[in-house]
């Protein structure tokens, strides 16, 4: 028997348990609530115990139930994970309080525009004085300038350094939305149980350096080589690029540039992935094979003690998990690495295994360290693409010039085709550029860029020629991304859909057959053609995004569709535009015809540029003061009682500030009120009105029956007249409010009168984005209620 023909036979139980164990992490991260501890004991033992006998047994009949066995042990070993992280949760009793923490800086703190922010592991918390429990590990933003008032600057603060903070707490609370972004599952993921805020005002206990320390050494060094890079270079976005490459900080790199990497379809080349962690793994084991061949020269007969290729092989997989622990850990360098040792692993034994063996063993290694990023975008991303270069026989040796240009360019091509459905399902847009953008960006970033940042830690005048190598990629990116469709957006597909279109594009880029291949074409067109259902003529539905403080509420006819408000603005580069509505609005297939600004407060207009940007061909509806940004940029009509229109069968109206109101009155005063009206179902939206509009509007006669309320500025004590209430007579009161929020909002009293009148009363932090319909005008739909999750959230 030949030494393939075992190897193919004992790669059989091997894939067969990595598949278990996928499928059984995969069943655990699906549950709605944890179980108690014993169900998943039972589970791991259950699962050793069928797993054992069924590799025992050996033949191929019995692979099964060692798969079946190895579910089982990934099943109760993540729950049991999932237990033990979740019992240490923070008590409802202690958000909000004034605590004093003690702990260490975990990480390199992160500077932002308006805090920076701090991952604190916590040795001890007080509350009046008295020792308290607290989550292991925190988030925490130092703010800037103000804070509720009082004057705030943040100290210098180093990864390692032990800090005395004055800190209030809440639990993990994210915004969930259709197709959006589970900030809760990415805290888990973290190990983070809390977030809030430092207090350092006058009033409260000044913040106390315990000690420097180099307790967390790789994160002082990442500060550090951040720290140099900025400093060298003068350019902040080229400064946030370089940083990105040596050291893996993502979250230097603007906003600006990442959009344009990911409308180029190079992103992925600015995080740290297994093309970066590869090419420094064959530099280092050539350079360390050189030298290690050179010690003969001085006499010490290294190459009789141990052969040259193993020493540089091990050497280099070794500064690999250096450089990758460096650049952040990131899931794409995690897989390279596994992969990397377990090659050199072979290689130094002397056996070959087969591909599909050693891509499933890297999976269940990444998913045994973190099984949660099982349900990350660049999980599945990494993974398909080396399994379909692997499977396509695209890294096959390449002898000469000519040859390895062609190897490169189908490669490329495979990637660009295979991953395209994957990107469409995950991110709802793919770059039609991506091609020609990778084949130019792959190999300066890699054969410039990189070695540059990575040599620049050493020689810092190479920061330089990064910087310049940075300007020259991204104007060449710029004008890529100018091209006509340089880019395509889809509407999120179902994930039947999705998994077709991807089986379908890995048959197109196979090896096989070209009638074989073709049959991928059909598998295609289910997901390029379907477009998500709308509501019938006459009817209308509305979907309250979940943006924490503030409004944005969509609204969709048969064919038409209207935003009303855009969120808050988080800061210099973030608003709630950029954060929720562009990528809602991708998702749901929206080209939105009206642009709706109810007044100039920054949590209604804060992220109308970003949307605006994103949907030109949408008018703007807006009331708002002459020198407002929005106007000066945007041709505009400003909202005027009596303004009506009809689309599809829908009468919308709006109701307030009256024709020829003063632009320069008090913006809430003049928040345009719209009226909608279905053929037997109507909503009010009120904008930031107050009692003195609200008796305006009652006592005028208009017509203000609704059945759902978007409640006057969000519930705050000064609106919500019962004159109002009593004349709208809502089913639902919607209240568009962040988690915990400053203002209080909504006011206890506005609750009380609402529910008086009969209404039901919808929060945002606890429904999330909410979903209502015309022809069904008795129900809302929460997105918190659908597909719910053991580590999200659930506020009372």
């Amino acid at each position: 028997m030949t030494e393939e023909t075992v190897l193919s036979s004992r790669a059989g139980p091997w894939l067969a348990c990595c598949i278990g164990f996928v499928l059984g992490t995969a069943v655990q991260l699906q549950q709605v609530a944890l179980w108690p501890a014993w169900p998943y004991a039972v589970s791991c033992v259950a699962g050793m115990a069928f797993a054992w006998r069924g590799w025992r047994r050996g033949r191929p009949a019995w692979h099964g139930l060692a798969a079946l066995g190895v579910a089982a042990l990934a099943f109760g070993s993540v729950g049991l994970r999932a237990r033990a992280f979740d019992a240490q949760a923070l008590a409802p009793a202690l958000e909000g309080r004034d605590l004093v923490l003690s702990g260490r800086v975990a990480a390199m703190p992160q500077p932002g525009d308006l805090a920076v922010r701090l991952l604190l592991d916590v040795d001890a918390a007080q509350l009046d004085g008295a020792a308290v429990r607290v989550p292991p590990r925190v988030e925490l933003s130092w703010y800037r300038g103000s804070l509720d008032g009082v004057p705030q600057r943040p100290a210098d603060v180093l990864a390692g350094d032990r800090w005395t903070l004055q800190v209030r707490l809440r639990a993990p609370h994210g915004q969930r939305n259709p197709h959006g972004f589970d900030y809760e599952l990415w805290l888990w993921e973290r190990g983070v149980q809390a977030t809030g805020y430092v207090r350092a005002g006058p009033k409260d206990a000044a913040p106390r350096l315990l000690e420097r320390g180099w307790r967390h050494p790789v994160e002082r060094a990442r500060q550090a080589v951040r720290g140099a890079i900025f400093a060298r270079i003068a350019e902040p976005a080229r400064a946030g690029v370089v940083a990105a490459l040596a050291m893996g900080d993502q979250g230097a790199v603007e906003r600006a540039d990442w959009d344009l990497f990911r409308a180029t379809g190079v992103s992925h080349l600015l995080s740290v992935s297994g093309l970066h962690v590869t090419m420094f793994a064959w530099l280092a084991t050539g350079l360390i094979g050189w030298a290690w061949r050179r010690l003969d020269r001085l006499g010490w007969a290294a190459c009789l003690w141990w052969p040259a290729p193993h020493a540089g092989l091990v050497g280099g997989v070794a500064l690999a998990a250096a450089y990758t622990l460096f650049s952040g850990w990131g899931v794409p360098a995690q897989r390279t690495l596994v992969m990397l040792a377990v090659v050199a692993l072979l290689r130094l034994a002397g056996r070959r295994w087969p591909w599909p063996l050693v891509w499933a063993l890297a999976g269940l290694a990444v998913l045994a360290l973190d099984p949660w990023a099982l349900l990350q975008a660049g999980f599945w991303l990494s993974f398909v693409a080396v399994g379909v270069l692997f499977a396509s026989d695209a890294g096959r040796v390449a002898q000469g010039a000519v040859a390895h240009v062609q190897r490169l360019l189908r490669e490329q091509a495979i990637v660009t085709v295979a991953l395209a459905p994957l990107s469409l399902m995950l991110f709802q847009q793919v770059s039609l550029v991506g091609l020609v953008a990778n084949l130019l960006a792959i190999p300066w970033v890699t054969l410039v860029l990189t070695p540059l940042a990575l040599l620049g830690v050493a020689i810092a005048p190479l920061w330089d020629l990064a910087a310049m190598a940075t300007s020259a990629m991204l104007a060449v990116l710029g004008w890529l991304a100018q091209w006509p469709l340089a880019s395509l957006s889809h509407a999120a597909v179902p994930l039947p859909l999705g998994a077709a279109a991807l089986l379908g594009a890995v048959l197109l880029v196979l090896r096989l057959p070209l009638g074989v291949r073709l049959l991928g074409l059909p598998l295609l067109l289910p997901a390029l053609l379907w477009q998500p259902a709308r509501p019938a003529p006459g009817q209308f539905d509305l979907l309250a995004a979940d943006i924490g403080q503030g409004n944005a509420v969509l609204l969709r006819t048969a064919h038409h569709s209207l935003l009303y408000d855009t969120g808050p603005r988080h800061g210099q580069d973030s608003d709630a535009g950029h954060r929720v509505l562009v990528p809602l609005l991708r998702a749901l297939g929206e080209r939105l015809d009206r642009v709706v600004v109810s007044h100039a407060d920054s949590d209604h207009s804060g992220g109308a540029a970003t949307v605006l940007a994103a949907q030109p061909q949408a008018a703007l509806l807006a009331s708002l003061p002459d020198g407002h940004v929005l106007a000066a940029r945007y041709p505009l009509t400003r909202c005027a009682a009596g303004q009506r229109w009809d689309w599809d069968g829908v009468r919308f109206e709006v109701l307030h500030p009256p024709a020829g109101a003063a632009h320069d009155a008090r913006p809430n005063t003049l928040s345009c009120v719209l009226r909608v009206q279905a053929r037997d179902a109507a909503v009010l939206l009120a904008g930031d009105i107050e009692q003195a509009q609200e008796q305006q509007l009652v006592a005028g006669g208009a017509e203000l029956q609704a059945d759902l309320l978007l409640v006057p500025h969000h519930g705050s004590k000064t609106s919500s007249s019962t004159a109002l209430l009593q004349a709208v007579a809502p089913r639902f009161a919607l209240v568009q409010a962040g988690y915990r929020n400053r203002f209080g909002h909504p006011a206890p009293e506005v609750v009380q009168r609402l529910q008086g009148q009969g209404a039901t009363v919808v929060g945002s932090p606890a429904c999330g984005a909410a979903h209502w319909r015309s022809d069904v005008p008795k129900r809302v739909d929460c997105a918190r209620a659908q597909q719910p999750r053991y580590w999200q959230h659930h506020p009372p």
